[in-house]
């Protein structure tokens, strides 16, 4: 499978952060489609990761771009001389660019509605075009367009963003590193003397466990490669071939070993140390073992620093010294990640933020009480009122009751008791009774105009 051009471009800019490599099985029938699943699915860890992605796609479609990238270097590219090919690229690829580059700077200005939100400090009338000045990944003062300056705006950002990015997973692992021992001294605190010596035996039996492990071969030397060929690719060890190495370890055979591709080379070593079912193995510090790995190679392989290892780099890199005869590697278990100097201090700023979170537990649980009691208030004055209400509502009815007046309802109606409406009827109906019965006690006289008989 050959490399689509400006995926390229994007294997410039971007790592393998979050993304941890697996060996590789040459059995598998679909390996294929799951390496171009991998490379889709490979997150660069930016924040405008999804924007860059969107751009580079657009541009993908573009036959003269295409073409431009093709013969373009990688000084080309992070210089951004490619940048200015964006002027020839046809009407339709640049106004999709324009309407990628306007939904990029309406999330941003989203993001920071969010964060002035946050911080109460919103103003009614809001510089949009000062605030985006904080994202050096586009133009601020150009909104609508996606012109060249935004193309070079997004690579040298990029760039120098992910330069900087296996810095800060080194911090990251860092503070786990001092979080965890940090625990491990407060769980042994909360323990009596006798559960406190077992314990630290135990622990002290879990390290040097771990440190039983094989020899580890230094990453990139000919032992290590020679191993991946064994008993990775199922080869002979005697007949080993760097050229054919190479060439069996691209696999995407787009003529370069990217970040992903190395870090795969590297599990039969980490397999040595690591095994997930064991309580002593941290699969965190395999992790941060891999990414030394990977910077190790890089730095005495990767010549040109584009972050990629072509044929030329890897074999000139066979040739030298410490190939053959390289220094034992060192793995993590050899020495702490941190000094005593800043575990104090990582320790002295925790008791700040703890400090700082009672104090404001102690707040929000004064405010709790504070609001239970005016609830109880507010509780107290409604039966009050309600007490009042049926007061007056009673004494009303006794008075009206008083002066010969039908109750009054609740809104002041008159209210009628169905007793009244009975009597009243019986009333009405009484003089028509008496009506009908009278003709029986009359006698009864015979019609005036009729012929007497005799």
């Amino acid at each position: 499978m050959k490399l689509k051009p400006c995926r390229l471009l994007l294997l410039l800019l971007s790592i393998s952060a979050g993304v941890w490599s697996v060996p590789i099985d040459r059995n598998v029938g679909n390996q294929e489609v799951k390496e171009e699943a991998q490379e889709e699915n490979a997150d660069t860890g930016l924040y405008y990761d999804r924007y860059l992605r969107e751009v580079i796609e657009v541009l993908e479609t573009d036959p003269h771009f295409r073409e431009k990238l093709q013969t373009a270097n990688t000084e080309d590219i992070k210089s951004g001389r490619l940048s200015k090919e964006l002027d020839l690229v046809s009407h339709h690829v640049r106004t999709r660019l324009d309407e990628l580059k306007r939904q990029e700077v309406s999330r941003l200005r989203m993001l920071l509605k969010a964060k002035l939100d946050s911080t109460n400090t919103q103003s009614l009338q809001m510089d949009h075009a000062s605030l985006l000045k904080q994202f050096e990944h586009l133009d601020p003062h150009n909104q609508n367009t996606f012109e060249a300056k935004d193309l070079e705006l997004l690579i040298s950002t990029a760039t120098k963003d992910l330069e900087d990015y296996d810095a800060e997973r080194h911090e990251e692992f860092k503070r786990y590193e001092m979080l965890k021992e940090h625990e491990r001294r407060e769980y042994l605190k909360g323990l009596d003397q006798e559960k406190r010596e077992t314990e630290e035996k135990r622990m002290q039996e879990l390290k040097e466990k771990h440190r039983q492990h094989p020899k580890v071969n230094a990453p990139g030397s000919v032992a290590q490669l020679r191993e991946v060929w064994e008993e990775t690719d199922g080869l002979d060890p005697q007949e080993f071939n760097p050229k054919t190495f190479f060439k069996l370890h691209d696999t995407n055979e787009d003529g370069v070993l990217d970040e992903q591709e190395l870090e795969a080379l590297f599990t039969k070593e980490l397999e040595k140390v690591y095994d997930p079912k064991n309580e002593e193995d941290d699969m965190m510090e395999m992790e941060e073992e891999r990414l030394r790995m990977r910077e190790h190679v890089m730095k005495n392989v990767d010549a040109n620093q584009d972050r990629l290892v072509s044929l030329e780099e890897f074999l000139k890199s066979t040739e030298k010294k410490e190939f053959s005869n390289p220094r034992e590697w060192e793995t993590l278990d050899a020495k702490p990640a941190y000094t005593d100097e800043e575990l104090q201090r990582f320790e002295a700023e925790l008791r700040d933020k703890e400090e700082e979170l009672r104090r404001r537990a102690a707040t929000l649980h004064e405010e709790q009480e504070l609001l239970n009691e005016r609830g109880k208030a507010l509780e107290a004055q409604k039966r009050e009122y309600q007490q009042a209400v049926l007061e007056m509502s009673q004494r009303q009815k006794e008075q009206q009751a008083a002066d010969g007046q039908p109750p009054a309802g609740p809104n002041g109606e008159l209210q009628f008791q169905p007793q009244a409406h009975k009597s009243e009827d019986n009333e009405i109906k009484a003089p028509a009774d008496h009506e009908a019965e009278a003709p029986k006690h009359l006698a009864v006289e015979p019609p005036q105009n009729l012929p007497v008989h005799t």
